[in-house]
């Protein structure tokens, strides 16, 4: 009975280590940030996680010790077997390894082996065993989140400590040129173009694509920043007011840029009107002398505007620009870059030349494809109006289009008349949506929009090929097993 005992033992180990390191990815992604994690059990995918066919049968055990003491075993071993082919075919999801992530997963096993240790030292019958097991299995989710509460005061003082290394470094260079950018969408096309255009004439420190977070800019500013530097320019981010007027604080701007605002992550802010607040944080904490940018203060004449399938053209004061991007969405944010640009002393001419290193990608919407069928990339990110602005690019092509995205999330209570909007649009432009989600495929679907629900990779790959579509547009987070087979 001991073997059986230790068997049992390492099923429900690994399988709940499988379990362990998806809740803790779960909480990386969303920033640790609890209302996004709280709103992510309210999409289909989410609710799916915890009402599911298994834990609906493990809860049915409890009814009796005899069917669960014989049963539960085959259950965790089918898990367990689960838990290999995931690895095997590279589908766990885990965390990105860092010193946060690696103490909770040390604190997380731990607390694994010392509850098998305690069962052992305590349990005095065999058939309790199950039940204990099926019990913390249940409870995993919670526990998980609990031990990232327990750390949180301990990431609270190391964050707060960052912040202020960072803020003290940042004062060590008084005549660094700071530039500040935020808004709901389009906030890392404005960067990347603004980096490519000011690097032709300064030394240009930016953050990285995806980092946007206090975190992630303090540790930018401690790492990277140098005397050689002359620019930094930082995205920021937030889901809650305050937290671009923590960042001010620190990177002490002279310049800010307010890109466009939107319903994006209404969940977390809980009203437009706070998103509003939030966002123009980064103006309210310019100095005296700084200078807010909007794209309703651009003192900017365009004209002759085109969008060819590959390029953006037009005019400003007329000199000629040639911009590498798809979509004529991205000439806001190229305009507020070449205002910026032109007020640090760039003249037209000499960013009109520098546009010509941007690259399709740092807009957003990607060739994967050009051809037989085009296939565009605009998976980055995805918002209520970069999917309209998306849509409103693929009009460019004829023939059969599709386009193949899940619902939006955390838009609070705007979500179903974001969804309808899309809906809409898609019935304009697309001859089929392929929806990988179901939380607001009704709305999409009342619209107008010929869509289909199909939330299996396979399935999706399947029908791209057989509808023989001219272009396909995907958008938002699709799984990495379509683009890897529909591009050859």
């Amino acid at each position: 009975m001991i073997y059986f005992l230790i068997i049992l033992s390492i099923l429900w180990f690994i399988r709940t280590l499988k379990i362990v390191l998806f809740y803790l990815y779960l909480w990386q992604i969303k920033e640790y940030h609890i209302k996004r994690f709280i709103d992510h059990f309210r999409t289909s995918k989410g609710a799916s996680l915890i009402f599911n066919v298994l834990n609906i049968i493990k809860i049915f055990l409890f009814s009796s010790l005899i069917l669960l003491f014989y049963l539960l075993p085959f259950i965790y071993l089918f898990e367990f077997f689960k838990a290999l082919l995931d690895i095997y075919k590279r589908r766990l999801r885990k965390p990105v390894i860092t010193r946060k992530t690696l103490l909770l997963i040390i604190s997380a096993i731990s607390l694994e082996v010392l509850f098998i240790l305690i069962l052992f030292w305590k349990t005095k019958l065999v058939v309790w065993f199950p039940v204990y097991f099926l019990i913390a299995d249940l409870l995993t989710p919670l526990i998980v989140s609990l031990i990232v509460f327990i750390f949180q005061p301990l990431t609270y003082i190391v964050r707060k400590r960052l912040i202020l290394e960072a803020h003290k470094k940042r004062e060590q260079f008084p005549k660094l040129i700071v530039i500040g950018i935020t808004g709901s969408y389009g906030k890392s096309s404005t960067k990347e173009f603004l980096y490519e255009i000011l690097s032709d004439k300064f030394k240009v420190l930016k953050t990285k694509k995806n980092i946007n977070a206090e975190i992630g800019i303090a540790q930018t500013i401690l790492k990277e920043l140098n005397s050689e530097h002359q620019i930094f320019i930082a995205e920021v981010g937030a889901y809650e007011k305050g937290k671009i007027k923590e960042v001010s604080k620190m990177i002490k701007h002279k310049i800010a840029i307010l890109t466009g605002i939107n319903e994006q992550h209404m969940a977390t802010f809980g009203s437009q009107e706070n998103i509003i607040k939030a966002k123009n944080e980064i103006i309210d904490y310019l100095p005296k002398e700084g200078i807010a940018i909007r794209k309703e203060n651009l003192d900017l004449k365009v004209s002759d505007l085109k969008m060819e399938k590959e390029y953006l053209l037009f005019k400003i004061n007329n000199v000629d620009f040639k911009v590498n991007v798809l979509g004529k969405h991205n000439l806001d944010n190229i305009l507020l870059a070449v205002f910026c640009a032109q007020k640090l002393g760039m003249s037209l001419e000499e960013i009109s030349a520098a546009c010509w290193k941007i690259k399709p990608e740092q807009g957003g919407l990607r060739f994967l494809k050009r051809e037989n069928p085009v296939i565009l990339d605009s998976s980055y990110s995805a918002n209520p109006n970069g999917v309209i602005a998306d849509l409103d690019y693929l009009k460019n092509y004829s023939g059969k289009k599709i386009i193949v995205m899940p619902c939006l999330i955390e838009l609070g209570k705007a979500s179903k008349q974001v969804h309808q909007r899309i809906g809409k649009k898609i019935s304009q432009v697309c001859d089929l949506a392929i929806i990988t989600t179901k939380d607001h495929f009704k709305e999409i679907k009342q619209a107008g929009a010929n869509a289909i629900f199909l939330e299996n990779p396979k399935e999706i790959l399947y029908k791209l090929k057989t509808e023989k579509p001219k272009a396909i547009l995907l958008e938002g987070r699709i799984p990495n097993f379509i683009t890897r087979n529909l591009v050859p």
